[in-house]
């Protein structure tokens, strides 16, 4: 599939692209246009925790990126490593200097060596946990991106029941703002903090927030099965992630018990019409590095059909750069994002009378965690949105 072309800002809205349906086709209620401060011309950036997989997507996305310097990288284990040492695909001739004829310095350093003043905007990709003190401790000026959950929940007593641990940083909590970029462009724009979403919480409400807040499906009953790539598990070195454990089979993990439930069903009853979303949700890990797939079975409203269920995520995404809808009969497979800060979402009828199967793909790496932190970044520092984003998806 190609994927054409699309205007940054988005003016008015008509029927969707498929011409199906008709309840629930309305123009959409999440604006693209965005009131930004003056843009600087280069901004300086700073990755707290580099060494994992979201910190190395960060920067080899911002290698990429026209307006933004990497200033410093962090790993508390590998402080004094060249970059290249920990991510060989990585080198400092692929990134920025101040003087064409220099070579960029990327060693890894410690957070506490970070020289503050060179440095303006902040990704930070530390474990859930310890981000909360280390954001704290920023100076106040610093626009920060947040690629651990720390500050996606907005209740503490909810955060410290799945999280095990009394949330250190409340104030901030509550001054973040939820940066699922589709939907929440003006708040990230005006935000110092944000809170980047999971990955699965990403490709669940991409699809779901649309439908619910048109009233086109049920509340109560979702269910949702997804798989991810074993990236999404981590790098650290564990058992259950090691070939012989995850070649040529799957399984399931966090039944129950996923810390992902909370986040998304947060989000999701913002928008729900008709009382409080309650989510059954199972993850499976793959054996393949990077993608995710979401299947969302859900009950429709009296009266909707799944033709109106694809025109309105066809209206609501009819200009987006980053979120496709297919027409019916096609179907999302995750080699159609890999790599790439897109979104492929399908609509099906179930065989069940009144039921329908939601499917989105994303990299969980790229639109799931890294992608997203540099599209909330580019809002945050007035750049255009896709700035840095527009990578095709690699095929094979």
């Amino acid at each position: 599939m190609a994927f054409a072309a699309r205007p940054r800002l988005g003016g008015g809205r008509g029927r969707g692209a498929t011409g199906e349906g008709d309840l629930g086709a309305r123009q959409a209620i999440f604006p693209r246009r965005v009131r930004v401060a003056a843009a600087p011309e280069q901004a300086q950036v700073a990755v707290l925790g580099a060494s994992g997989y979201t910190g190395a997507e960060i920067t080899r996305l911002l290698a990429l990126h026209p307006r933004i310097n990497v200033r410093a990288i962090t790993s508390e284990r590998s402080a004094g490593q060249p970059f290249r040492t920990t991510f060989p695909h990585l080198r400092e001739s692929f990134f920025k200097s101040e003087s064409e004829d220099a070579t960029m310095n990327l060693t890894l350093t410690k957070v506490e060596d970070v020289e503050w003043d060179q440095v303006d905007s902040v990704f930070c990709c530390l474990p859930h946990g310890t981000t909360q003190e280390i954001i704290a401790g920023l100076p106040q000026s610093k626009k920060v991106v947040d690629l651990s959950a720390d500050f996606r929940l907005k209740d503490v007593d909810v955060y410290a029941q799945w999280y095990g641990a009394a949330h250190k940083a409340p104030d901030l909590q509550r001054e973040a703002v939820y940066g699922l970029t589709e939907f929440k462009r003006q708040e990230v724009a005006s935000a110092r903090l944000v809170a980047n979403p999971g990955c699965y919480p990403t490709s669940i409400q991409l699809p779901l927030v649309p439908l619910l807040d048109a009233g086109l499906i049920l509340p109560e009953d979702i269910i949702i099965d997804a798989k991810s790539g074993v990236s999404g598990a981590g790098r650290g070195a564990k058992q259950s992630n090691l070939y012989c454990e995850i070649a040529e089979g799957m399984n399931s993990y966090g039944i129950t018990s996923h810390r992902h439930v909370p986040e998304v069903e947060q989000q999701l009853d913002e928008v729900s019409k008709s009382g409080p979303v309650r989510i059954s949700f199972t993850p499976h890990l793959m054996p393949f590095s990077r993608g995710m797939q979401s299947t969302m079975y859900v009950k429709m409203a009296a009266g909707a059909t799944v033709a109106d269920l694809r025109a309105r995520l066809a209206d609501q995404f009819q200009e987006e750069t980053f979120v496709h809808v297919l027409p019916e009969g096609e179907i999302p497979h995750t080699r159609f994002v890999r790599g790439s800060n897109h979104c492929v979402i399908g609509v099906y009828e179930d065989r069940i009378e009144g039921r329908a199967i939601v499917i989105s793909v994303i990299d969980n790496l790229v639109k799931g965690a890294s992608g997203q932190a540099l599209q909330n970044m580019n809002l945050m520092l007035g750049f255009p949105e896709d700035e840095g984003l527009m990578q095709i998806p690699m095929f094979p």
